[in-house]
């Protein structure tokens, strides 16, 4: 052998421990890049992305993060075209139901995007023409000084008529449509409604809190619900003091106390604010819209350390960075995860499988993740970034900010 030789041979020897992690980072940049090129292909002639090369491959946090966007930019662009008539009829389409909206534009738009107000009218159990009415006045009753603010017209007549299973993906559907074509804020999104709209806040906020960055209830009355899953959403409540009608008055005192003793429990949680206008009943003479100013004061935290999930009889799949396999989902279940450094403790109960969808900015899937529940370790080890994982989240999620790279299932003890 010649000098020539055993140089090339000493070379490769002193990178052999760090051939396999630049291999790696090579694998990972070619996935990136034959993503791109995926994306590139016109949508209708694009074979199944399931079964690309790139699918399953294991990304670095920084290519994680340029997948996500072009996923997102992908999506962006269907939906620029896909959506666009939709937003000119100004109409929601869920199955056989239709949501009119109308939409008001305020102020100038901040460098990071709008804020959006979705404002649900009052009526409910009456004549159309009585919801019609309700719904006319709703759409002047609030003027933000800046943002989008958006008034629906309920699909149905019904006494319950924003809180039914079918508001939720209308709600999800309008506001990604909003933040698509309209340039709205992702983590600026609102939630407010009077009356039968404040009962819709009641029921939707909690079950809902992922997607929204505030809530206020006007004059409405909770119902069955609960405020648990409120942890992660600062909460307003407004009622005249007068407004016994389902003693609205004496359940918003009620629900005043909840929030005050879960806030003593958990400090870091349940920002609330709770007014009784003295003197009003059921109209409050406009005095609630200071509420406009106090949820704009918040912004959403997508990725809170610790969750509550209190299921409702509307069912949910995914809150937050938790996700449940199809048919999993229960009434009036509780879920309670929190994340300690590289620790994931999850509470729940017996059986239970879930989904834990992450990113480096929940935790560092660099490192070793440990996931336990009642002091038993259901996980430990490190986790990969995928192209696969990406595309699924989106498709649950149509969320920019909750498209997870790395996802763990575990089963509770």
């Amino acid at each position: 052998m010649n000098r020539k030789s055993i140089y090339g041979w000493i070379i490769i020897a002193a990178w052999f421990p760090f051939v396999g992690y630049g291999a790696e980072k090579i694998a990972s940049r070619c996935a990136v890049q034959s993503l791109e090129r995926y994306l590139k292909t016109a949508r209708d002639g694009r074979p199944d992305i399931k079964i690309q090369n790139f699918w399953k491959i294991a990304l670095t946090e920084v290519d994680a993060a340029k997948a996500r966007n072009l996923l997102w930019a992908d999506r962006i662009e269907f939906l620029r075209k896909d959506r666009s008539m939709e937003m000119k009829s100004r109409v929601i389409r869920h199955g056989n139901l239709k949501m009119p909206f109308e939409y008001f534009v305020y102020g100038d738009k901040p460098k990071d995007g709008r804020s959006l107000f979705i404002s649900m009218h009052g009526g409910g159990n009456t004549p159309k023409r009585v919801n019609d009415s309700q719904w006319e006045n709703q759409k002047r009753l609030y003027r933000p000084k800046e943002g989008v603010y958006v008034a629906p017209r309920a699909p149905t007549d019904t006494w319950n008529l924003w809180h039914q299973g079918h508001i939720d993906p209308m709600f999800v559907r309008l506001i990604e449509n909003m933040v698509v074509l309209k340039e709205v804020n992702p983590n600026r999104v609102y939630l407010m409604g009077y009356s039968a709209g404040g009962d819709g806040v009641y029921q939707l906020a909690p079950r809902m809190a992922h997607y929204l960055a505030a809530a206020a209830m006007m004059a409405g009355h909770p119902n069955e619900t609960s405020p648990l899953g409120l942890r992660n959403l600062p909460f307003a409540i407004h009622v005249g003091e007068r407004d016994g009608g389902f003693n609205r008055n004496k359940v918003a005192i009620q629900w005043k106390d909840k929030l005050e003793k879960l806030k003593e429990s958990d400090p870091k949680g349940y920002i609330h604010y709770v007014k009784i206008h003295i003197g009003r009943g059921h109209w409050m003479n406009r005095e609630d819209a200071v509420a406009v100013e106090w949820m704009s004061k918040y912004d959403r935290n997508p990725y809170p350390r610790t969750i509550v999930w209190k299921q409702d009889d509307v069912l949910h799949n995914h809150f937050y960075w938790v996700s449940l396999p199809k048919g999993q989902a229960k009434a009036q279940e509780e879920i309670k995860a929190n994340i300690v450094g590289q620790e994931i403790y999850l509470e729940g109960p017996a059986g239970k499988e879930l989904e834990l969808n992450l990113n480096d900015d929940l935790i560092g899937l660099d490192k070793a993740v440990i996931v336990s529940s009642k002091e038993k370790i259901l996980f430990k080890g490190k986790v990969s970034r995928t192209v696969g994982q990406l595309v699924e989240s989106l498709d649950l999620r149509h969320d920019r900010d909750y498209i997870f790279p790395a996802k763990i299932t575990v089963k509770l003890p």
